[in-house]
């Protein structure tokens, strides 16, 4: 039985799969790969950030421009969060919470881009473009 299955095995690997495929399945394969690179660059635009959106429990604390630098110190339930906007990117500089998951986030520069200081309730947001749409939006 092992013997019949040996068998098998080195004539289907006798016969290579890519003697299968002819030179229009390989038109289509690249026509595929251009289409799909193409589909990329014209739908998954976002346009340039403009704004960083600042909330502290879901109320819109701030809205800071991305062009001019300077920090916000927002006050949430364990203490002070610090934000930090600088040539068209912004961050979370330093946080109270035990983790420091948004301080972790790093510099935010494209819309829809969002660190969340969950336990100190602020959280911000990148804004601007044509709009993001993740799971959280949609």
């Amino acid at each position: 039985m092992a013997r019949s299955t040996l068998a098998a095995l080195s004539a289907a690997t006798a016969y290579p799969w890519h003697r299968l495929v002819r030179p229009g399945d390989w038109l289509v394969l690249a026509g595929g790969v251009v289409l799909t690179a193409a589909s990329a660059a014209l739908f998954w635009q976002q346009g340039a950030a403009e704004r960083a959106v600042v909330r502290q429990e879901g109320q819109v604390v701030a809205e800071l421009a991305l062009t001019v630098p300077r920090t916000l110190d927002v006050a949430g339930p364990l203490g002070t969060t610090v934000i930090a906007v600088e040539h068209g990117r912004a961050r979370v500089m330093s946080d109270p919470g035990p983790r420091q998951l948004c301080v972790r986030q790093g510099w935010l520069a494209r819309p829809g881009e969002m660190a969340l200081c969950a336990p100190n309730r602020v959280s911000l947001t990148i804004a601007g473009g044509k709009g993001a749409y993740d799971t959280l939006a949609y």
